[in-house]
């Protein structure tokens, strides 16, 4: 499925133009400008699946920012964005083929480490919790309670609960359990297994971030099974060479100047892996 069709961004020539009407004694970066239009990036036409691929300081995350931007996506975390962002942002354009979901949004890493940090905190504010209530089940057990008003009676109610339960159940039923934490690689993996929905439009900025290399296939294949059964559209900002994989992905290679579409098996980055492994290729052979 296609939602959105093409973006433009401002050439060379219109960021001079802009950047002339700027006092240069006050500011010291102009930032967007001059990053997606040093290898003339001005339009990207977008496919199911779509790879902007670069290393860094390449403006693939910049470009994502711009169109979450351009098309009002929801995003969690707040990103790296200047005074300067949405002036260039008025110059950049998009071309959609059909209404974008509600659906839609923005992942980036921070929203996934942020989900993290959120999980750890609850878990220690339990944890901090769990010592209190701990006391009070020894205080109900042992208590001897006289009904004379309604507060005899819930005292009472709890020393009965106590003294019925073991202080492992007493807590459970008092706290709940702890949410269940995974490794960093597996909470990014079911990260974007539950914000990605059927029908929508996903930007999603290094996913690979913390995936080990089995989580990155698996990721791809979810991604891959989402573009081709599920009505998504994934525009992936990576240079992870698990995702620049994925089948029938349209990559534009934002190292090129200018920028061009690249089979993932040309770009720089998949050849450095192939040739490490090249070089090494013997040392899989030994015993």
């Amino acid at each position: 499925m296609v939602y959105l069709a093409a973006c433009t961004f401002p050439d060379d020539g219109e960021e001079f133009d802009y950047c002339l009407k700027v006092p240069h004694n006050v500011y010291t970066s102009f930032y967007p400008f001059k990053v997606l239009s040093r290898h003339r990036l001005e339009r990207v036409e977008f496919a199911p699946v779509t790879i902007l691929y670069g290393g860094n300081g390449s403006g693939k995350s910049t470009a994502l920012n711009v169109l979450a931007q351009k098309l009002g996506l929801s995003r969690e975390a707040s990103y790296n964005g200047s005074c300067f962002f949405e002036d260039y942002a008025s110059l950049c354009s998009v071309e959609l083929r059909a209404p974008v979901p509600q659906t839609s949004r923005m992942i980036a890493s921070d929203d996934v480490f942020q989900a993290m940090l959120d999980t750890r905190n609850l878990n220690q504010g339990i944890d901090e919790k769990r010592g209190e209530v701990f006391d009070a089940y020894l205080e109900a057990k042992r208590a001897k309670v006289q009904l004379r008003s309604m507060e005899d009676y819930e005292a009472l109610r709890r020393t009965v609960r106590a003294r019925s339960r073991t202080q492992s159940r007493y807590t459970r039923e008092e706290l709940g359990m702890n949410v269940r934490t995974f490794s960093n690689g597996e909470s990014a993996y079911r990260y974007f297994t539950q914000k990605i929905e059927e029908n929508g439009l996903y930007l999603l900025d290094e996913p690979e971030n913390s995936l080990s290399p089995a989580l990155a296939q698996d990721l791809a294949q979810f991604l891959e099974d989402s573009a081709r059964f599920f009505g998504c559209q994934i525009v992936i900002a990576t240079h992870s060479p698990f995702l620049l994989a994925l089948r029938g992905a349209k990559i534009y290679d934002l190292d090129a100047d200018p920028v061009t579409v690249k089979p993932w098996t040309q770009l720089d980055n998949v050849r450095a892996y192939r040739d490490f492994f090249k070089k090494h290729e013997k040392a899989f052979e030994a015993p």
